[in-house]
């Protein structure tokens, strides 16, 4: 399996190289040249595989340049009882006839991320040995609160990897804050910075394309890569959990084999819901993807009218992780459904980065209205679900699950499809304590308690075991407290410890 850019046809390489550099020299971002099928029958057996043996077959379709013993050592090491809570690593959980949860947060960092940042760094370092480089990797990561601390958790301590993590200082929650600021290991740093998610990723993507920083730190023996779902790396293992929620729904008799299932996705950067459009791509029996956004709703917008526009008033919400105004991993979807057409997608691209907003064609529009369905609530409408939810089924969602379910509930009303639907949940509710409390209990039930007091007054409240990773935070010393200027994270990727 090749992997050639988004923005251009002059430069393709394998898995390995792709996963190694992160993003494409000319700034765009790698896709596979062509998408392997699964049979009906490949899909059936998967009922009877382990999540681990699940991982196996999926990624090794994409992975042809590692063998069968790598994979499935990489894949030994990242879904194991040590690093995840839950035997079957991503249970679906039956809400009703009709929709089902996909628990995607049973890992070390009570996220979704888990699942490809767990693997990601032994892909790297594997990838690192089949190009027969000896650089250290330095990790650069973006973060809107999840990426960063699931990077940070499986990057420490991995040798010849170095990983730098910035995250907007008032755009997470005080747990996602306290978990990367007390984050251990002796190659890991992390900085907050004035500004958005938004400004965290560009800075990111304009390090990465400086040619003359990349040169000096070639010279002293290191190689830039990302963390972020622009690297097929992390984006490749999050189409596993599709299939294997399938796979479970097929075992537990929910559907039948080959009945087509929704997956409603809520999504900033556009990486998840990707993975479910290339599980599609691959003969997964997907009807549609449902795009949930909260008040920025910039993909809602996309979806429904054809012209993507960043110019808008950005907000910070109790589902900070969807706070985002560029979608990275469209550009993937746009190359895909313009029929590989690297120079539309640049010009969609340059148009982004210079005047904030593009318009598809209406033939794309069309195609990408048969996929995809987008809907958005605002923090309001999120409290009344995860309040109508858990009085209704005692079930409780964090709150970018629950920009999920309202989503959910609109696309059904307003299409009347009756159609399993399956809610990609995201994160554990702990990790949004204070906001899911509020909803649940009323603002004056919180009112003045610590994130502690809270982890315990949830627990007390739904019934669930506060994770292990969240409870010990109290006890952890916090490394790192500072902020920087959006324009110093350069300067601070050169003096990190390097």
């Amino acid at each position: 399996m090749k992997y050639k850019s988004t923005r251009s046809e002059n430069f393709d390489c394998t898995s390995a190289e792709a996963i190694k550099q992160g993003l494409s020299p000319d700034g765009g971002l790698f896709v596979p040249v062509s998408f392997p099928q699964f049979s009906i029958d490949d899909i059936d057996a998967m009922k009877n595989l382990s999540y681990q043996q699940r991982a196996v077959k999926v990624l090794s379709r994409f992975l042809t340049d590692f063998t069968s013993g790598e994979i499935e050592e990489c894949v030994s090491n990242a879904y194991n009882k040590e690093s995840f809570a839950t035997e079957s690593i991503t249970p679906v959980y039956k809400l009703n006839n009709q929709v089902y949860f996909l628990e995607l947060w049973h890992g070390k960092t009570c996220a979704f991320k888990d699942l490809a940042l767990q693997i990601l760094p032994h892909l790297l370092t594997y990838s690192i040995k089949k190009t027969k480089d000896d650089r250290t990797a330095v990790i650069l990561v973006a973060t809107s609160g999840d990426t960063g601390k699931a990077a940070l958790e499986g990057f420490s301590n991995v040798d010849g990897t170095k990983i730098a993590v910035f995250y907007p200082v008032d755009g997470v929650s005080k747990i996602q804050k306290l978990q990367m600021a007390t984050q251990d290991g002796n190659n890991v740093a992390v900085s907050g910075i004035e500004g958005n998610f938004d400004d965290a990723q560009n800075g990111v993507k304009k390090i990465f394309t400086d040619k003359e920083f990349i040169e000096e730190l070639n010279k002293r023996g290191y190689i830039l890569s990302s963390a972020n779902s622009i690297n097929w790396g992390r984006l490749v293992p999050q189409i596993v959990y599709y299939f294997s929620a399938y796979a479970d729904m097929l075992k537990a008799g929910e559907i039948t084999l080959g009945e087509k299932v929704n997956f409603v996705v809520p999504t900033g950067n556009f990486g998840d819901i990707l993975a479910g459009y290339y599980a599609k791509l691959l003969g997964l029996p997907v009807n549609k993807l449902v795009c949930a956004s909260n008040t920025n709703n910039v993909l809602t917008d996309f979806i429904n009218t054809g012209v993507y526009n960043k110019n808008r008033e950005f907000y910070t919400t109790d589902s900070p992780s969807m706070d985002i105004l560029i979608s990275s991993n469209l550009e993937r979807f746009i190359y895909n459904i313009s029929d590989n057409d690297s120079t539309l997608t640049k010009q969609y691209m340059d148009s982004l980065a210079k005047d904030g907003q593009y318009s598809v064609s209406d033939d794309i529009k069309a195609k990408m209205s048969e996929i995809l369905w987008g809907g958005y609530c605002d923090d309001k409408d999120t409290a009344i679900s995860i309040k109508d939810t858990f009085e209704k089924y005692k079930y409780v969602m964090d709150t970018h699950t629950a920009v999920g379910k309202n989503v959910c509930d609109k696309y059904l009303f307003e299409t009347d499809d009756k159609t399993k639907t399956v809610i990609l949940s995201t994160a554990s509710p702990f990790k949004f304590n204070k906001a899911v409390l509020s909803a649940i209990a009323g603002e004056e039930a919180v009112k003045n308690k610590s994130e502690f007091e809270l982890l315990d007054m949830l627990s007390e409240i739904s019934g669930l075991v506060i994770p292990k990773s969240l409870a010990q935070l109290k006890d952890k010393e916090v490394r790192f407290g500072g902020k920087i200027n959006k324009e110093d994270m350069k300067q601070f990727v050169s003096g990190f410890n390097m």
